[in-house]
């Protein structure tokens, strides 16, 4: 993918086409997204951009009579660009932490997730114990990356290679440029789903909630904050879940209990 590629949607009329550069017609909002990342943001076989997180900026730029424009961008990037003003805000299942309530604001979760470790079936790894002395991969700045750091003595974990992405990290795995991968589960386990030579061994429980990043005390975000509840009662973001995973979301989870906005501490 061309980090510097431009996608548009008029979201009313629900079309979408790429563009060079912004024109003298930009939308309303422009969203970073690193596309690439299954189910969440991502090119189907048509190359057309689809994906749980697109679905749901697309329906809350329609309810706040908006026109989205998708920027594809590094997650590392993603940050930077909000907090620069280049972006208005951010999808690519963009984990809730403290440390990035610092600087950045978020609007309420809408998906429970934990990280996880993908080696191939060869491999013979059946799990983290497995990794000792092994070349990790991860996403830059990612969550699966401030895990396998902090971790990386507990495991013994070898070198940790970062990528930007988890089409040029697969290729690695799939290559034996790297051992095993770590990153969010429901991407791994959807890219997997198909590919026999690769294999999720072991889910790593870190209790972490995604949602739309924007810059700190951006207004925006509690315009966005109020669609979700709404989108939440509805039902909307429950479909959602359905669609893209096959599955019920349980009531619990924030993808169906409305949240409060997350403050930093």
């Amino acid at each position: 993918m061309l980090h510097a590629s431009r996608i548009k949607t008029t979201v009313l009329a629900g079309v979408f086409s790429a563009l060079g550069a912004i024109g003298v017609h930009a939308a309303d909002l422009t969203v970073g997204a690193n596309i690439g990342n299954v189910p969440w943001e991502f090119e189907d076989a048509s190359g057309k951009v689809t994906g749980f997180e697109i679905d749901l900026v697309n329906e809350i730029a329609k309810r706040l009579g908006k026109t989205v424009e998708f920027v594809n961008t590094p997650f590392n990037g993603l940050f930077p660009a909000v907090q620069s003003g280049r972006i208005n805000m951010a999808v690519s299942s963009i984990t809730i932490t403290e440390k990035r309530l610092q600087s950045v604001s978020f609007a309420q979760p809408y998906y429970d997730s934990d990280q996880s470790l993908t080696v191939t079936a060869a491999s013979g790894i059946t799990g983290l114990k497995g990794m000792s002395g092994k070349v990790v991969g991860v996403d830059t700045g990612s969550t699966g990356d401030m895990w396998a750091d902090s971790h990386k003595g507990e495991y013994k974990l070898g070198e940790i290679r970062r990528f930007e992405g988890l089409q040029p990290a697969m290729l690695d795995l799939v290559a034996g440029r790297v051992d095993g991968y770590i990153s969010d589960i429901p991407a791994l386990l959807y890219y997997a789903k198909d590919k026999p030579e690769l294999k999720v061994v072991e889910r790593i429980p870190t209790g972490e909630k995604y949602s739309i990043m924007f810059n700190k005390g951006d207004p925006l975000a509690t315009e966005v904050n109020a669609v979700i509840t709404t989108l939440k009662g509805e039902g909307f973001i429950a479909k959602l879940h359905q669609t893209w995973f096959g599955a019920k979301a349980e009531d619990t989870t924030s993808t169906v209990a409305v949240l409060d906005m997350p403050k930093a501490k």
